[in-house]
């Protein structure tokens, strides 16, 4: 696991409240927004977890805006940061409040992937229709869900991805986008350049959307009284949009 860079660490708390609901997916804690009966999606968040506003805001959106159902479950095993982490300016980053490899030991892919994978197949019993969304840690997870020995959802869409493996890659088969910005110690430029090279050579449906200018996490992290982040962060939600509305419309 490369070190967690320390944008993926900061960030900014959004303005807005949540109007979804708490209920459990799969025995996991899950919050729950939208009233569709055929059309889910599901959110696998960052490090800042399933409570985080910012993720919540954004599945509000995504219900709204696509006519879905959206499910962000807890798959940090009832973990979740201090709330000090999440003021409006994190003067407390994670880095600070949590150790970070004890974190990702006790949240890493083997120990996730299970249940990731139970919540997505209790989706998909439940509903025709089934996207995932995956941000920063989320991004591998939903790689896995479009394996093609898996094939859990219909379609993904991924920002700033975190412990992505080539093999991933390579064995995706779904729809599939990637959100990417200029400076990620996560989503390497190798990685970029590889998805690149092996994901158009599949024939499938792919759309690679670039953020100049812009770090890992800004588009669940980014300063919205910030000009350039803030034009980042809604690009990429209506992307996000746009992409969900086509490939489960």
């Amino acid at each position: 696991m490369p070190e967690i860079p320390e944008c993926c660490r900061t960030g900014f708390k959004w303005a807005g409240v949540p109007t979804g609901s708490e209920s459990t997916l799969a025995q996991n804690q899950t919050y729950i927004t939208g009233t569709s009966k055929t059309t889910a999606i599901l959110i696998i968040h960052d490090i800042y977890g399933w409570t985080f506003p910012n993720i919540r805001l954004l599945a509000d959106h995504f219900a709204a805006e696509c006519n879905a159902t959206v499910y962000v479950p807890d798959f940090f095993g009832g973990q979740v940061l201090p709330e000090e982490a999440v003021d409006e300016t994190l003067k407390n980053p994670a880095s600070k409040l949590i150790d970070i490899p004890a974190f990702f030991a006790t949240n890493s892919r083997s120990v996730r992937e299970p249940e990731i994978f139970s919540c997505a197949r209790a989706l998909r019993a439940q509903y025709p229709k089934l996207g995932a969304v995956g941000y920063c840690f989320g991004g591998w997870a939903c790689f896995r869900l479009a394996a093609q020995n898996i094939k859990l959802v219909d379609c993904i869409s991924v920002a700033h991805p975190s412990l992505l493996e080539k093999d991933d890659v390579e064995n995706v088969s779904v729809p599939t986008q990637i959100i990417a910005p200029e400076h990620d110690y996560l989503l390497t430029e190798e990685l970029k350049e590889y998805c690149n090279k092996m994901i158009p050579k599949k024939g499938l449906p792919y759309r690679y959307d670039f953020y100049p200018g812009l770090a890992h996490g800004f588009a669940v992290k980014g300063d919205p009284s910030d000009q350039g982040a803030s034009r980042g962060l809604e690009r990429a939600k209506n992307s996000v949009v746009g992409w969900f509305n086509e490939h489960l419309g």
